[in-house]
């Protein structure tokens, strides 16, 4: 059977991933100060409810990775959104602290199941080995989610209330998101479950483990760095001395260097091994925080190394593991690779909250840029398990294989 249209199933994709993250994620950004002033909550126990929402997220990815790769992402998208839903109407109704936690727990299931990595294992079920130029055009879409979503989250919490902006976002998921899930997303072919008492989907050869162990210390590492810099930028930039509209004004320059990056890599066409990409983001990323903790060159300059890396570093996250496994095992292998890097996205904020008040911005980008060289020590570490034969590197028909030694 013939591969499915791209650019319809990518369009579905991209538009439900924009609302996706901007009733997830980047929702308590804008409502989360008019929650606390309405409620009385404390703002540290309303972007807890959060952080619990993103462990759910990690414990549910590894399971929906096996469902996508079984039964194909068409069913379980559709599902992330009716969670979404379901979990935005009950924060829109939640009358006290611990339903409003509750909340964002069935949020976080809707974040394991719907947000990039099952995009990306959609994609992966899909398009199979083919479906590296799909991965990175996706993240074109999801780049705008912040820029589409703060403005629509500001423009609903000044007419509608955080409450009434809670109930439209769930309004879009049942409207928008579901139906264009079933419309353009089509089904795949289901694969038989695997024997009794083994793990064909997850299962992984002598050679490949630390292979696969690598790259999910590099996604975990990456993970601590992006979520802390998200949060705490702003904060982190005044410690510099700029004034706050200074550091905001800055801040926006990440969000363009970051599709810039992406699409000079669309620009590519996937002729490069996607170790290229990750090697080419973790040392922008590296060189960017180490610059930013230095302060050895202006503030605006270091964000936009950081954020071309940063961009770049999302399509490699969904296109390496695809040509290191191969497609039949991406899905459940991307949702294992997901579980502990969502957690550390999950905790890094708060620990570095602490770090800030106890030790300072200076220590706090010390310890960001001291993980961005271990990241880089990672990935030479994965150049040298690829070129001895480690994981098997499946490049498409139009990649050039590894250099000297690696498989293809």
């Amino acid at each position: 059977m013939s591969a499915p249209r791209r650019w319809p199933v990518i369009s579905a994709l991209g538009v439900t991933q924009i609302f996706a993250w901007g009733c997830s994620y980047y929702l308590l950004t804008v409502l989360g100060p008019s929650i606390a002033a309405e409620t009385g909550w404390p703002l540290a126990w309303i972007f807890g409810s959060l952080t619990a929402g993103m462990l759910a997220a990690g414990a549910v990815a590894p399971l929906a990775g096996r469902l996508i790769g079984r039964h194909g992402g068409r069913p379980v998208l559709a599902v992330s959104s009716g969670l979404f839903a379901a979990g935005l109407t009950l924060l829109a109704a939640a009358p006290n602290l611990p339903v409003f936690a509750l909340a964002w727990l069935v949020i976080g299931l809707g974040m394991g199941s719907g947000l990039y990595d099952a995009a990306f294992a959609t994609l992966g079920r899909l398009y199979g080995a083919d479906a590296r130029p799909s991965i990175t055009a996706l993240t074109l879409w999801g780049g705008f989610a912040s820029t589409v979503c703060w403005p629509l989250s500001a423009f609903l919490l000044a007419h509608l209330g955080w409450r009434g902006t809670c109930l439209t976002y769930a309004a879009l998921q049942v409207a928008l998101s579901v139906p264009l899930i079933l419309a353009l997303v089509p089904r795949a072919t289901p694969r038989p479950p695997p024997a009794p008492g083994t793990r064909a989907d997850v299962a992984l050869a002598a050679g490949e483990r630390s292979t696969f162990l690598v790259l999910a210390a590099v996604a975990t590492c990456t993970s601590v760095a992006t979520s802390v810099m998200s949060v705490h930028l702003l904060t982190l930039l005044q410690d510099r001395g700029l004034t706050l509209a200074a550091a905001v004004s800055l801040g926006t320059l990440i969000g363009p260097s970051q599709v810039g990056a992406r699409l000079l890599e669309v620009a590519n066409r996937s002729r490069h091994h996607p170790i290229w990409t990750l090697t080419a983001a973790v040392g922008l990323m590296a060189l960017g925080l180490v610059l930013l903790w230095g302060g050895l060159l202006a503030p605006g300059l270091v964000l936009v190394v950081y954020g071309a890396g940063n961009g770049l570093y999302s399509i490699a996250r969904g296109t390496l593991p695809l040509v290191l496994f191969g497609p039949e095992r991406y899905a459940a292998l991307l949702g294992r690779i997901a579980k502990p890097s969502l957690a550390a996205q999950a905790l890094a904020p708060s620990g570095a909250a602490w770090l800030i008040a106890h030790r300072g911005a200076d220590a706090t980008l010390a310890v960001l840029a001291v993980l961005a060289l271990l990241d880089v020590a990672l990935v030479a570490a994965l150049w040298r398990l690829l070129r001895r034969g480690a994981a098997p590197a499946r490049p498409a028909h139009d990649e050039k294989p590894l250099p000297q030694g690696g498989r293809g």
